[in-house]
């Protein structure tokens, strides 16, 4: 009796040594493993509801401790302006991200989760932070050093707030400036933009040497996750409308198209997005061909690849039509990480019950998991799950506003410089008795930033975030004798009875994202043209055009003493007044062809029946030597 209890004693005392010693070494978490034992050694121990947790992403608002713990949510993001508050500071971004994330530690095999966010133009997000020029003004640049520091730039603002993750670059090339996401894309020529691909290394470090071609790459806690989107085409629809039709043979999709995620998978960009649009009426959504097919077998890209916004939803017309095919046709095309956002329980019904009948094979789950897991690791979240405060200051530096100042000047476009070539207008005296400034745009930090700016649509006014408006660029340059006066729409009487020097006038669009800035007819809103026409029609004066895209200029041109597209320049409007008062040249050349008439679009350079207003590639310069 007695030896025989001292037996059951001994094996218990081994089953808990050898549980305790589990428990203390996993070899997942483990370091020092190499990457793919890691990945393998924690995907044996994982249930089928781990592995589809892993497959999801809420948008925060949903992403309740409940739900993260009973579901074993593997992501979570910010939608367009979802803020934990307010205006709210980084601390407080980090508490909330570090919460969430608590909430997945605390599941059994503790996997972290990867908070995701758009930083399209810096962190764009974030009250305070730096808002650099959108992506139309920096293809002007053709400077891929400067877009590198700008990566590297968001990658510690981004990082400041706690969040690994970033829903850019957009690589798109846009075809038709009619379209309400232009200004998201680089240029019409694919050259330039896979040449601005050099943003992947600034948001997340150079890529070994010795890397396999495809390999996800994060360079640790100063930098984040990259994602490529939209792929593919997304630039190319017809009319130029959101989420519609690219029309083009295979030959013109991949010459066109997709240079850019060519070089974004060498560069080891982390994730790809799936487009909202089709291909020759393919959803591609559900393109398993150019998924799978090309993606990730051609290209051997080995990050993840994520639906965009209730992207597959809208794979049936009209969107969750058929929700449960939806599922089976998204995950079956590739995609590994399904961006729900809010009802997340009906998708992971709906793919439990299709793996659990064999409509989708548990080695499609298996892919998309590795794939997730593979860049969790990568990025050193098993590490280093919480954030800390150690990068707050870099949340709108002045580092960061000098370096958005620079690429401002580099992305302005002298397109017109006096109404005869041997008397230029630019650069402007800074010493005048009397200066008028007039327009919507110029003492507006709103939209100059465009959208996407603290809310997704962005917003007008001055109090959305902090920065400089171009009216207050303008007051800091001139000479502190120089009266500027700023009457947003003066009439000719106002003009007349006031001797001004000459006129800064700066007009444009009002922000906009997405569909909500499809244009037809791609005109600036009243009173943009009348105060063009008041100003210009009875004093010499400069139009500074603040858009997202070329806009109908033709019927003022000849008002106009000097023009110039500024684009949306962000929240450093200073960096127009350093070029339009000499400080600096005018270096930009357009990276997209500027019409005469929206009857002529799309119209792009190479084109047969190319008749530009101003042709890609035009810029004139400011030879400041003579002055």
């Amino acid at each position: 009796m007695g030896k025989s209890s001292i037996t059951v004693v001994g094996v218990l005392l081994l089953c808990f040594l050898v549980s305790f010693s589990e428990a203390e070494y996993r070899k997942y978490k483990d370091p020092k493993v190499p990457l793919n034992r890691r990945i393998k050694d924690l995907m044996s121990r994982m249930t089928l509801e781990e592995k589809i947790g892993q497959m999801t992403q809420l948008e925060r608002s949903v992403a309740t401790p409940e739900a993260m713990t009973k579901y074993f949510i593997g992501s979570v993001l910010s939608g367009g302006g979802s803020v934990p508050a307010e205006k709210a500071s980084a601390e407080t971004w980090v508490k909330m991200v570090n919460q969430i994330q608590n909430a997945a530690l605390s599941t059994p095999l503790g996997i972290p989760m990867i908070y995701g966010i758009d930083a399209v133009h810096g962190h764009n997000n974030v009250y305070n932070a730096t808002i650099f020029p959108h992506n139309v003004g920096l293809g002007v640049t053709r400077d891929p050093v400067l877009i590198k520091k700008i990566g590297e730039a968001t990658a510690l603002e981004v990082r400041a707030t706690g969040i690994p993750y970033v829903f850019a670059p957009c690589i798109a090339v846009c075809r038709d400036p009619r379209w309400g996401r232009c200004y998201e894309s680089y240029s019409e020529d694919p050259k330039i933009v896979k040449t601005m691909t050099e943003i992947i290394p600034g948001l997340q470090g150079d890529i070994p040497g010795n890397s396999r071609k495809g390999t996800p790459f994060v360079a640790g806690k100063n930098k984040v996750a990259a994602c490529a989107k939209h792929f593919v085409g997304d630039g190319g629809t017809t009319k130029g409308i959101n989420e519609n039709n690219t029309v083009i043979s295979y030959k013109g999709l991949l010459g066109i198209h997709m240079p850019a995620y060519y070089d974004s998978v060498i560069k080891g960009v982390s994730t790809v997005m799936i487009s909202y649009t089709s291909w020759n009426g393919k959803k591609m959504h559900a393109n398993r061909d150019l998924v799978t097919g090309y993606l990730k077998n051609k290209l051997r890209f080995r990050g993840f690849v994520i639906s965009d916004w209730q992207g597959i939803d809208r794979i049936t017309s009209p969107p969750h039509a058929n929700y449960s095919y939806s599922v089976e046709a998204g995950v079956s095309a590739g995609i590994d990480m399904i961006m729900v956002p809010y009802n997340f329980t009906e998708f992971i019904d709906d793919l439990t019950f299709q793996v659990k009948n064999n409509i989708i094979p548990i080695s499609r789950i298996d892919d998309a998991v590795a794939r997730i897991l593979r860049v969790k690791f990568t990025m050193g979240l098993f590490e280093n799950p919480l954030a800390d405060l150690s990068l707050i200051n870099q949340l709108g530096s002045k580092e960061h506003r000098e370096l958005a100042r620079e690429a401002v000047r580099k992305s302005l476009v002298l397109l017109k410089n006096g109404k005869y070539a041997n008397k230029p207008l630019l650069p402007l005296p800074k010493k005048a008795s009397k200066v008028l400034v007039a327009g919507s745009h110029a003492d507006n930090l709103g939209n100059q930033c465009g959208g996407w700016t603290i809310t997704w649509q962005g917003l007008s006014g001055s109090d959305l975030t902090t920065g400089t408006t171009i009216l207050d660029g303008i007051k800091q340059t001139v000479d502190p004798a120089t009266e500027v006066v700023y009457n947003e729409n003066p009439d000719a009487n106002f003009i007349k009875s006031n001797k001004f020097s000459y006129a800064i006038v700066i007009v444009g669009e009002k922000p906009y994202a997405e569909t909500f800035g499809d244009s037809l007819n791609l005109t600036i809103a009243e009173p943009g043209p009348s105060t063009i026409t008041n100003v210009c029609g009875s004093i010499q004066c400069v139009v500074v055009l603040v858009t997202g895209r070329p806009v109908v200029i033709q019927p003022y041109l000849s008002k106009i003493d000097a023009l110039v597209a500024a684009w949306l320049p962000g929240t450093e409007g200073q960096g127009v007044a350093d070029v339009l008062y000499g400080d600096f040249e005018f270096t930009g050349k357009l990276a997209r062809t500027w019409f005469k008439t929206v009857d002529q679009l799309p119209m792009n350079v190479g084109d047969k029946h190319y008749d530009p207003l101003f042709p890609f590639g035009f810029g004139l310069t400011t030879n400041l030597t003579k002055y």
